[in-house]
């Protein structure tokens, strides 16, 4: 019988001879199949490695190894050891990467089958190689019956997909044509929507054109953050934020703690509508964000109801008890019966039993929806995270939830998901963009931009597992999502170039690079 055995540490030694099949060149790929063959097995007295195969730009290798380890019943047996290592040569600290894959075994027999490991670890500085120190009983690795030996020699591939590093050199414009915001501490959420921010492209566009000559820079939002959209627009480095979270009065954890995504959105909306109003780009805000809402009151036995239109800048849709976003809409335009002691005052028709509801009447081409992560629990008397699974979609179609059809469908393409790690104290923040509305999607984690699949982007955020092979962190569930109307993609994500920053802007933010590069000197 061929057992499984615990992953274990190993270290460095020369192989004896290999090779590596690899025929892509893309050193920043997300994922790789290399093989590696170790010819006089029977020679194999301490450990080899084969040469490196890189992904996201870092060297992966295999490493196999004799282990001889003792049964309970104290006998000794022998076994092969067979190890993912990366980037077992840094001798830098601080660097991490998250891999995740298969190792196999080889059988060169037609109808034999291969040995599969399944094998996920962050790898850093102090655990650089990650695997099984018993792969294979040697009894096993030499049996005949399976195929796994062929003139003395054994072949081993690896499957690896890795996220991109941290504390690395990783080039995110070179390998993304986007630039990632530092991380500054105490900013949780604000990098993944500043990120949401600046590519809702016609937003940018009227940003830039907000008149801010004269603005105080440290106390001026507006000017703050047309520096951030600048220079993520022209940077090749990462971007501080650190003058616009001052900007705002919100330099301390406890000023985020304190406000959730949803507040920390509508004040800066809120400031940015002002400042437009009386210029050429005013209107920009509500043009874009602001749907409208009828929330009504029926009474059941009598001719009687009342009528409010509302305005949204966002819509909270409940997670707890709900698959999936569809789910939620229904949740939300379904009625409330007041009766009993809860009946509505009609006025003149005294207390009446009625329905309670609202109907949605406009939604706005760039659609917020703040999913219900974050509860409070009376039983805890906190806030707690439901990491339940809910499930959202590339495409959806809202027609269903409007009182009239409308003339423009109601369908939208997803544009970002916000993503979060962990439970209500602290965790991890990252945002998933689709920049372009093409279906090519990228992975912005603080200063780190990488390129990723979509299912990483979308079904790997749904939530409902503590933890999973794929996921680097626990607990990791979509809190918000951007959707833009289908019909609206083009004039949303236009094209944003050097010409639609206002010369005195341009001049203006040049001359406070030029006065800070002096004064780093």
């Amino acid at each position: 019988m061929i057992e499984t055995s615990t992953a274990g540490n190993t270290t460095d030694l020369l192989p004896i001879a290999t090779d590596v099949v690899n025929d892509d060149d893309d050193v920043a790929r997300p994922e790789a199949t290399f093989r590696f063959t170790v010819h006089n097995l029977g020679q194999l007295k301490e450990q080899v490695l084969s040469p490196a195969c890189y992904i996201r730009c870092l060297p992966w290798k295999i490493l196999v190894l004799v282990r001889n380890t003792t049964t309970p019943d104290r006998l000794q047996q022998k076994a092969l050891g067979v190890f993912l290592q990366c980037n077992g040569e840094c001798e830098s600290p601080g660097w991490s990467c998250y891999g995740l894959g298969e190792i196999k075994l080889l059988s060169h027999k037609p109808d034999g089958q291969h040995l599969c490991r399944k094998v996920h670890h962050m790898y850093h500085s102090k655990e650089d190689d990650w695997g099984f120190a018993q792969f294979i009983l040697w009894k096993d690795l030499m049996d005949p019956e399976n195929g796994f030996v062929k003139d003395d020699s054994i072949t081993i591939e690896a499957h690896v997909i890795a996220e991109a590093p941290h504390g690395v050199s990783w080039d995110s414009k070179k390998h993304t044509g986007y630039v990632g915001l530092k991380n500054q501490g105490a900013t949780c959420y604000m990098n993944s929507l500043l990120q949401t921010l600046f590519f809702t492209n016609v937003l940018r566009k009227a940003v830039y054109k907000i008149p801010s000559v004269g603005d105080d820079s440290s106390r001026s939002v507006a000017f703050a953050l047309q520096r951030v959209f600048f220079d993520l627009q022209f940077s090749e480095k990462p971007v501080a934020t650190k003058k616009l979270t001052k900007s705002f009065g919100w330099e301390t954890l406890d000023s985020f703690m304190q406000h959730d995504v949803q507040e920390f959105l509508r004040v800066l909306l809120d400031k940015l509508e002002n400042k437009m109003k009386g210029t050429l780009v005013e209107g920009t805000v509500p043009k874009l964000f602001e749907g409208k809402m009828t929330s009504f009151i029926k009474c059941k036995n009598v001719n009687c109801s009342s009528t409010r239109v509302e305005t949204f800048y966002d819509i909270q849709l409940s997670v707890k008890g709900k698959n999936n976003l569809y789910e939620s809409f229904k949740d939300y335009i379904s009625t409330e019966t007041l009766d009993g002691e809860n009946k509505y005052d009609a006025g003149e028709h005294g207390l009446q039993e009625a329905e309670k509801g609202v109907r949605f009447d406009e939604f706005p081409p760039v659609l917020h929806l703040h999913l219900m992560r974050f509860q409070y629990d009376p039983q805890s008397d906190a806030s707690v995270k439901f990491n339940d699974r809910f499930e959202f979609y590339e495409e959806i179609n809202l027609d269903p939830y409007l009182q009239e059809i409308p003339q423009v469908p109601a369908h939208y393409t997803l544009h970002a998901v916000l993503v979060h790690s962990g439970d209500n104290h602290g965790g991890h923040y990252v945002v998933f963009i689709n920049p372009k509305g093409d279906g090519k999607w990228c992975k912005f984690d603080d200063d780190v931009v990488s390129r990723c699949r979509k299912k990483e982007a979308i079904e790997y955020n749904f939530g409902g597992k503590e933890d999973a092979p794929y996921l680097a962190r626990r607990a990791t569930s979509a809190y918000m999502l951007i959707y833009i109307q289908t019909s609206q993609l083009n004039y949303v994500l236009q094209d944003v170039t050097e010409n639609d920053i206002p010369a005195d802007l341009y001049e203006r933010i040049n001359e406070e690079m030029r006065y800070e590069m002096a004064a780093e000197k």
